[in-house]
């Protein structure tokens, strides 16, 4: 699938293909504002984290969800050192 995302590391837009798959991606269902996490996707060494609404992911280097334990309030930490 091809998706714009924010890349922090560079400070701008890119457009990649990425697959969005059970086996490389953690939901989380409890989402009810926008801005909560949605979805973070291993991706390329990297880790593409989703916030429910229509803003872009964001795509960080080096890190995986077993890095943060596939743990949505991580994810939301490491999302708002790098937005």
């Amino acid at each position: 699938m091809t998706m714009t995302v924010y890349n922090p590391q560079k400070g701008r837009l890119e457009t990649i293909d990425a697959a969005i798959t059970q086996e490389n991606t953690t939901w989380f269902e409890d989402c009810l504002q926008d801005h909560d996490i949605h979805t973070i996707t291993d991706f390329e060494g990297g880790l593409l984290i989703r916030e429910l609404g229509y803003s872009y992911p964001l795509w960080i280097y080096d890190i995986s969800r077993a890095d943060i334990g596939y743990d949505q309030q991580k994810a939301e930490e490491v999302y708002r050192m790098y937005r």
